[in-house]
Formats: C-alpha cells, structure tokens, sequence
C-alpha cells in the first residue's frame, strides 16, 4: 500500500517536470533565433594601383664599369698615392714608379740624336757637292749612288732617334699610374719598394659605383609589356635588401638584353641606380621591384576575398539584409595581396574575408570582429 502510493506520486512529479523543460524549450526558440554564419567582411574600395612584376626578382649589383690597374712598364713602386678604399677621380695619380732608369733612357736617346743629327748634316753636305762632281764627270756614277745610299742611312737613323726620344718619353710618362674612372679604390696589391713586372702584375681595382648597375631577370612574358611601357617613359626600379638602414634605392631600368635566355626562358635587364647613398654595394644581391604602369581609380580588395570555383572567380557579397550573394567576377593583378576586380563588383560593396567555406547563396551571415575571430582561432 505504501509502495503503491510512493510510485503514484513520482509519476505525476516527473511529467511536470518535463512539461517545464519543453515550456522552458519553446520560450528559448522563440526568443533566440538562430544565428547567421560567422564571417569576417570588408569594404571593397577604390585606389591607384602600381602594376609590377610579381614576386619581385632577385638582382645583383655591379659597378657601371670597372678599371683593373696594371704597369705599362717594369720597375719599382717608389711611391703610392692614395689609401686603399679611398675614392679617386679619373687622371688621379695612384702609383710612382722609379723614374730614373726612363730618365736614362731618355737622356740617351736625346744624345743619338744630336750625334746622328750631325752625320746627316754631313751626308747630306756631302750628296749636294757630288751632284756638282757628277755633272762635271769627275765622279763616277757608283760613287754618286753610294754617297746617296748614306745620306738615306743617315735620315733614316735621325728618324729612329727621334721615335727612340718618343718612346722614351712615354716610357717616363708611364712611371706615374694615374686612374682611369672616377670610382672607389679596392685592395691594394702592390706596394711602395715592390718591384712590378708589366703588364702582369695587377696592381689595384677601381670599381666605379657612381651610378651603379643592378642586374636581373624576369621571364619572358613581361617582355612585350616592358618594351611598350619604356616606348613613353623610364620604367621605375627600386631595389632593397634585408636589413636596409633607409628607404629603397631610386633607379631607372637602361638596358633590355637583344635576346631571351633560352635555357631558363628569361630576359636579362639592368636598371641604373645614382647610389650617392652609398646603399649599394658591387657583388650585392638584392630585391628588385619594376613598375611597369599604374591603375587609376581600381576597384580593389583583399586576396583572399576572391574565390574559385567551376565556373571562374567569385566573391560573397553580403547585402542589406545580411544575406550573401555570391558575385562572378572578373579579376586583374594582385599586388601585395590586394587583388583588382575589373568588373562585378563596386567600390563601398560589402565583401567576405573569412568564413566562405560555410557559406551558400542566399544564407543568413553574421559579421564577427577581427578580433574575436583571431582570438578563437588562437590554439
């Protein structure tokens, strides 16, 4: 009996029990409707967009031209002019070598001269007086021809002298080494007392970084755009490096190599940097960005907004209503990572950065902060 009664309370009890929970249920459903998607949007929006060679090439700086020193003649350094490092204008004396043996050579020379200078004086006396003997026949014709044949000999010795006197002059000359760029110094090689062996031994390296060159590839496809675009204008270069202490370095692109690397399907470029900075240094490698033109007025967005599908790019847009539309677009360059739509999408339109996988046309969304979306994505 008493069993009886305890088992026909607890029935009773339970089934309120679940009447309140559903009640409970259906107040809940009514009062929190189910969320949109979570996504993260932007705002598609217009700017002027340089058009470069992407991903940026890697160059390789190097002097505009470059002046290896050597001795024209052999001897002994007696003085050296400059320090190694240094920068030098081009006709700047870098090198003495011992003038004294050039002297001596000269000296003799100028002597020959004036010794054989005298002897053909005397031959020559000697030719106009058997011109009056030959017509008086009282030489004969073999004696005439040979007093001719001398005088000849003697001409022709003054005129070895005097080349002797100019050789010797620039053999003098060539005992002070002067620069033949303007540019900066490198290691110095030989010293004040080394004797030098010309033109062997190399002496110094003058690098001239004044402008300076920066060379590169880029695949051949770029080809055609670069030799109309340089048609109008000089094509802007910039180059920077890892750890850089300033901005990038100005330059123009000057040179277009006359064929296409078959090897590697490349065209070989260089651009001219003023590098009165400094900033680049020959042997350098370096990042090189080319711009080629600039888009006016350019609907851009985000990289990741665009999407690909079957039938071509697309982008949700989320509308009024919090619905998202999924837009087929047409897009240009990307440019870091922004990409151009070029049509099926206006500037100030609503766009999906994140989130696009849960989402379907026509699906309610709901727009999450950045911040919140970073946060629990965080591990």
């Amino acid at each position: 009996m008493n069993n009886g009664m305890k088992k026909s309370i607890l029935i009773p009890a339970t089934a309120a029990v679940v009447v309140v929970m559903l009640a409970v249920g259906c107040s809940a459903k009514k009062t929190n409707p189910v969320a949109g998607a979570p996504v993260l949007v932007t705002q598609a929006y217009t700017t002027n967009l340089p058009v470069q060679i992407d991903p940026p090439p890697v160059g390789h700086v190097m002097p505009v031209s470059t002046a290896t020193i050597h001795s024209q003649i052999g001897g002994i350094i007696s003085e050296v002019h400059f320090k190694e490092g240094s920068e030098v204008k081009s006709n700047d004396l870098l090198f003495t070598i011992d003038p004294r043996p050039s002297q001596a050579a000269l000296d003799q020379a100028r002597a020959n001269l004036e010794r054989d200078s005298g002897q053909l004086e005397y031959q020559k006396a000697n030719y106009s007086r058997d011109q009056k003997l030959l017509a008086a026949k009282i030489i004969s014709q073999d004696q005439f021809d040979t007093d001719t044949a001398s005088r000849d000999a003697a001409t022709g010795t003054v005129a070895a002298d005097k080349a002797a006197i100019t050789n010797a002059l620039l053999n003098l000359e060539f005992c002070q080494i002067r620069s033949s760029i303007d540019g900066k110094t490198g290691s110095l090689l030989a010293f004040a007392g080394n004797v030098v062996k010309a033109p062997d031994d190399v002496l110094l390296t003058i690098n001239q970084i004044h402008p300076i060159y920066v060379q590169f590839a880029v695949p051949e496809q770029y080809l055609p755009e670069i030799k109309k675009q340089m048609r109008g204008k000089a094509l802007a270069v910039k180059a920077t490096f890892e750890n850089m202490d300033g901005p990038p370095s100005q330059g123009e692109l000057t040179f277009v190599d006359n064929s296409v690397d078959e090897t590697t399907g490349t065209i070989l470029l260089k651009a001219t940097f003023p590098n009165e900075d400094d900033a680049l240094w020959p042997g350098q490698f370096v990042n090189v960005t080319l711009t080629l033109s600039e888009l006016t007025n350019a609907v851009v967005v985000p990289s990741q907004v665009v999407q690909t599908g079957q039938n071509g790019d697309f982008i949700y847009v989320v509308k009024a209503d919090q619905t998202v539309e999924m837009r087929p677009v047409q897009t240009g360059i990307t440019f870091n990572n922004k990409t151009v739509v070029l049509t099926g999408l206006k500037s100030g339109e609503t766009v999906v950065t994140d989130g696009q996988l849960r989402l379907a046309p026509k699906m309610k969304v709901t727009v999450k902060s950045a911040v919140a979306a970073s946060s629990t994505n965080a591990p």
